[in-house]
């Protein structure tokens, strides 16, 4: 086997090993960013989230899917955090109910996996 095969074959083994959320739509979500904590109020969801220090809200997008008893919501990361590690290394991220188009009182399930702290 030549490098090129080896290379792709690698590739290809490395792509079975990662695990993707394949939403009944048909829409197939990469790797979820994993969650410290989770807080679910009365106007937001507030997540936890890993930093190196640089990391914001503008840095993750979610996805909500609506079936008719429940909202699935799922949060990934934009970008990567490229910080060099300067003080915390969890942040919180606020999403109003009203940015992530849910209506109040509708049940919400999370796609993304929970890390332990």
């Amino acid at each position: 086997m030549d490098r090129r095969g080896f290379l792709f074959s690698t590739l290809a083994l490395a792509g079975c090993a990662t695990t993707a959320t394949v939403l009944s739509s048909g829409l197939v979500l990469g790797e979820l960013e994993p969650l410290y904590g989770l807080r679910s109020g009365r106007r937001a969801l507030t997540v936890r989230v890993a930093t190196n220090g640089c990391t914001d809200r503008a840095d993750f997008v979610f996805y909500v899917e609506r079936t008719s008893d429940v909202a699935r919501l799922a949060f990934a990361r934009r970008r990567v955090d490229g910080c060099r590690g300067s003080g915390s290394d969890r942040i919180d991220l606020r999403f109003t109910w009203a940015d992530l188009r849910i209506r109040r009182g509708t049940p919400v399930q999370l796609l993304n996996p929970i890390a332990p702290n």
